[in-house]
């Protein structure tokens, strides 16, 4: 009975060395992952877990062109309202939509250099403190204030820049928007219609998935990868296993 138990011990220690072993080897491929190419990033989707969100966020950023509420609370990401439908939303990490804010504030041209402040005002005392995916006039100028006065025109400002843009049903209401989105968005819709409309014409609406990601979309520069996440998501489109491999099919128009 002893030695057995001496076994047991010494296979689990083993077992957690291995497991610390490749958890290290993980977290570092983990670090890495904006670098990968595409058959590296296939081979790590391969190994994770659904649950694991924020690996997964990197592997779809890594493949983009250049929510959880705990990643939303530890500041690592940021969700966004889209004007392409109604249940829309982006997630960006907080650092490249920081980016993004850096890089507008920039190509701005006002004859008032002292209205510039409201940048860092801004990304120092709104977006740190505002979680949602919309502010409204006076809390945003109450927050803004923390840097300095706030004027009418340091708000226009934000606004012209594609920070913040004005909700249609309550203009006292902004939402927080990314810089220089227009043309992701209208790759999103046309993409959606295209890949939707290609497999409403073949015969039984679907096709395997191995041949639909080598496909080329004409009206859109978004990932092919990208599209099928987005309309599995929505509910237009389904996948199953076949004995031949993974099928997509059309769910609804």
């Amino acid at each position: 009975m002893a030695d057995k138990q001496g076994s047991s011990s010494r296979s689990s220690s083993a077992d957690k060395k291995r497991k610390r072993v490749a958890d290290s080897d993980f977290n570092s491929q983990i670090d890495n992952v904006d670098s990968f190419n595409d058959e590296e990033i296939l081979s790590l989707e391969k190994s994770l877990t659904f649950s694991d969100t924020l690996v997964a966020l990197r592997m779809m950023r890594a493949q983009f062109p250049k929510l959880e509420k705990v990643l939303k609370r530890d500041k690592v990401l940021r969700v966004f309202k889209l004007t392409t439908g109604q249940d829309d939303h982006a997630v960006m990490f907080l650092e490249d939509y920081i980016h993004q804010i850096d890089t507008v504030s920039k190509k701005i041209e006002t004859r008032k250099e002292g209205d510039f402040a409201v940048f860092g005002w801004f990304k120092s005392h709104v977006i740190m403190s505002k979680l949602e995916p919309s502010v409204a006039h006076e809390e945003l100028c109450s927050l803004l204030s923390a840097g300095g006065k706030v004027k009418d025109e340091q708000i226009s400002l934000l606004v012209n820049a594609g920070i913040l843009t004005r909700q249609l049903i309550d203009p006292n209401i902004y939402w927080f928007a990314i810089p220089n989105i227009g043309s992701i968005l209208k790759g999103i819709s046309q993409g959606r219609k295209e890949l939707l409309s290609f497999l409403n014409r073949r015969k039984f609406k679907e096709m395997m998935l191995s041949s639909l990601e080598k496909k080329r979309l004409r009206f859109s520069s978004l990932d092919m990868r990208f599209h099928l996440r987005d309309l599995i998501g929505s509910g237009h489109l389904q996948t199953f296993q076949s004995p031949t491999g993974i099928v997509v099919r059309v769910l609804k128009d």
